[in-house]
């Protein structure tokens, strides 16, 4: 009981600090029956009533929504204390009543006639104040190059999803710019300051600076533009943008202007050197530390408004200039005090990655200085990776300050099938109960979205659910009819086989990050090691065929067929890998030569062209996204570089070589298939001539190949191409049988 007291208060506490201007009931309701109409159409979306009543929710003061009606005549009647409310149960009727399925990859939404009828009046409300959505890195792994067709999709699905508080950072720079410019510096140091398009979110966090910049004058055009409409869509239905601040970095030309300002270089990061990392941390005490901070929130606020919430992180995967408590202290209140000087109503979100990333220089003492310098209930930590390594249990509940569990999930945006559901269903349940718990949300925190649809079915469901879901085979079960829009037994049994197997990851070394041989540059020393059993996922795949004489006509099943037939052939080529490497120490050439063969010239060439039948597997697409956003040739020649840079390399040197990895077509054929062949006749030429395979010789030549792809101009379909059913068939029928009977 008094880890709900506590949890209350400090939900109390930020709802009357960041819940002021969610906008009044008749502009949400309105919001959520034009997004009916987006969703549905008009004639389906008629057979619906919407409204929003603030006083649905009165006694709890948690968002509750009501369902009610259907049937021959009637209309569903959907009320809901806000508009993320609203459209939260008007999700809850299609799923659960008409059997419908909205996802990223395509929704089925076939209504049954007459609509179902609400049996009793279905009331539910949440067991926590917030549902969040987004990472800083989501903003470019994901949406940097999204316009506002796509974002108006993105919001829809927040919505739909019940998700009231999520990062709206668009359009910074341009504020930055502005700010700079007041502080005296030049645009051609602001040029040389921000990073490119595709390597914002680490700009902002300060890990990074110039590289793969400028930023074009077009670009701040269209991000201030966007960022409007963005605000825009999220407050109409309710939900609270959380808008950036400032975290104490900047740019190295600050000194030229102020030649006494206390600014520190911070360490290098990610492999960068100091001509794109080390950032400069301004002196948390030095008088320009307000300055600059309430000058950006000013600027900031007065351009797009503000709902309160503001995010900053200074200390993200760089480790601070000094472990003394009293430095760690000041710094975290300096950046308060200047939220606060502009708005006293500000309260900060941090993303509690650092104290999970560095737990080595984190210790009590440090943690306990930065969340007691912001008062308490004005401090909101996400637990950025609570589904592998919960923070919040090491600091007795973040030390009294309100968190929110997230699930992090995916890093990179990488392809590959991957989850932790028995965590992720159990893991808020237990955090509400911890003692002293002060948890207020649950969060949704990918640093790339688009893939592994059922875990963030499951977690944005859980956001609504007091406890975890009793059955996931059945809830998976369920899943797998709603998405296909009928049940078929063989769908159903491929999708519990991959419950049990990729979405069964447990402990501490889950991490959805896909090493895969695949992906990776070769050695002989890569790890094929997997925590689930191959055979479940063989198995899946072919369950996932014989379901096609019913299913082929759903877009959704043809997308999972696509991904589970791209993660067998994953599997496959680690397992031919294995075979490469075994005939290479044993020196037998001929066995080298056929499994390098068949990894490098048969399998990774008919993957390609699976990809290349689904629309969402096209690298064509990836890139046409960054050249639409340009407003002239040399610009999308630019952006395209920046996203092939992004894809691959990472840097300049491959800095974070294929941390961003994807399996797309045109990727598969032109970079990662080129990478193998190398390897394989790399290997056979050291057997024919006797010489020792050199890692740091081959390292260099495929850098080669990499830099090649990366300033290539070549362009790739954007339309799919071939029929996906007929290519996982061929694939299928060609490996298989050489699985089951060992015979690789």
């Amino acid at each position: 009981m008094e880890t709900v007291a506590v949890a209350a208060a400090l939900g109390f506490l930020l709802l009357t600090a960041a819940g002021g201007s969610a906008g009044d009931e008749a502009r949400e309701a309105a919001a959520v029956r034009e997004l009916l109409v987006r969703l549905l159409g008009p004639g389906p979306a008629a057979a619906f009533s919407v409204s929003v009543e603030r006083a649905l929710a009165a006694e709890s003061g948690l968002d509750t929504y009501r369902l009610s009606g259907g049937g021959v005549g009637a209309r569903v009647r959907v009320l809901g204390s806000t508009g993320v409310a609203a459209a939260a149960g008007l999700h809850r009727y299609l799923r659960d009543f008409c059997g419908c399925h909205v996802a990223w990859s395509g929704s089925q939404l076939r209504l049954p006639q007459p609509l179902p009828v609400v049996p009793e009046e279905l009331t539910e409300a949440t067991p926590n104040r917030y549902r969040y959505y987004q990472n800083v890195c989501t903003q470019s792994y994901s949406f940097v190059w999204w316009d506002w067709a796509r974002w108006e999709q993105e919001i829809d699905w927040m919505a739909l999803n019940g998700i009231n508080l999520a990062l709206a950072w668009s359009g910074q720079e341009a504020i930055w710019q502005q700010v700079y410019l007041a502080l005296g510096l030049t645009q051609t140091e602001i040029d040389e300051y921000f990073t490119g398009p595709a390597f914002l979110a680490w700009g902002r966090m300060g890990n990074l600076h110039t590289w793969s910049g400028p930023l074009p004058p077009s670009w701040h055009l269209k991000q201030v533009y966007l960022q409007h409409r963005i605000l825009d869509r999220m407050r109409s239905f309710g939900m609270i943008p959380v808008l950036p601040a400032f975290a104490g970095h900047v740019p190295k030309a600050l000194t030229r202007v102020f030649p006494q300002a206390n600014i520190t270089q911070m360490g290098r990061w990610g492999h960068f050197n100091c001509s794109y990392s080390c950032s400069f941390l301004l002196a948390p005490e030095d008088p320009l530390f307000p300055m600059v901070g309430s000058l950006f929130l000013r600027e900031l606020t007065k351009e797009f408004g503000t709902d309160h919430v503001y995010g900053a992180d200074t200390f993200n995967e760089m480790q601070p200039p000094s472990s003394e408590p009293s430095y760690l202290a000041a710094a975290t209140a300096a950046v308060y005090q200047a939220m606060i000087a502009v708005d006293p109503d500000a309260v900060w979100l941090l993303q509690g990655w650092l104290f999970q990333h560095q737990p080595e220089f984190w210790g009590p003492t440090q943690v306990g200085a930065v969340l007691g310098a912001v008062p308490r209930g004005r401090l909101l930590v996400l637990d950025l990776f609570a589904e592998s390594q919960p923070v919040y249990v090491r600091t007795a509940s973040f030390q009294g300050q309100p968190f929110i569990w997230c699930m992090l999930h995916n890093f990179g945006g990488n392809h590959g099938l991957f989850g932790a559901l028995e965590s992720v269903n159990r893991g808020p349940t237990a955090a509400r109960l911890f003692p002293n718990s002060t948890m207020v949300g649950t969060g949704m925190t990918p640093e790339g979205i688009g893939q592994n649809e059922v875990v963030y079915a499951l977690m944005a469901e859980l956001g609504w659910r007091k406890g975890p879901v009793a059955d996931l085979g059945a809830w998976v079960t369920g899943f797998a009819a709603r998405r296909y829009g009928v049940s078929h037994g063989d769908a159903e049994a491929a999708w519990r086989l991959l419950l049990r197997s990729v979405y069964n990851c447990s402990g501490e070394g889950c991490s959805g990050h896909n090493r895969s041989p695949l992906v990776r540059r070769p050695s002989l020393q890569m790890v094929t090691d997997v925590w689930y059993n191959r055979s479940d996922v063989l198995e899946a795949w072919r369950l996932l065929l014989s379901a096609t004489p019913t299913l082929a006509s759903s877009p959704a099943f043809c997308y999972d067929l696509v991904d589970v037939t791209r993660q067998a052939v994953q599997e496959l080529v680690s397992l031919y890998y294995e075979e490469v490497r075994t005939a290479y120490l044993n020196k037998e050439l001929v066995p080298l030569m056929r499994a390098g063969g068949v990894l490098a010239y048969e399998l990774l060439p008919a993957l390609d062209k699976v990809l290349a039948s689904d629309s969402h597997f096209l690298l064509g697409s990836w890139l046409e996204q960054a050249r639409v956003a340009a407003v002239s040739e040399t610009e999308a020649r630019f952006y395209e570089q920046n996203s092939r840079y992004q894809l691959t390399l990472w840097g300049p040197e491959g800095n974070i070589l294929d941390y961003a990895n994807k399996q797309l077509a045109g990727l598969v054929a032109d970079y990662y298939a080129p990478r193998w062949r190398l390897f394989t006749e790399t290997l056979v030429e050291s057997l024919v001539q006797g010489i020792p395979f050199q890692q740091h010789q081959f390292d260099k030549n495929a850098f080669q190949l990499e830099q090649t792809f990366v300033l290539s101009t070549k362009r790739y379909p954007s339309q799919p191409q071939g029929d996906t059913v007929d290519l996982a068939k061929k694939l299928f029928l060609k490996y298989y049988p050489r699985w089951v009977a060992g015979a690789l």
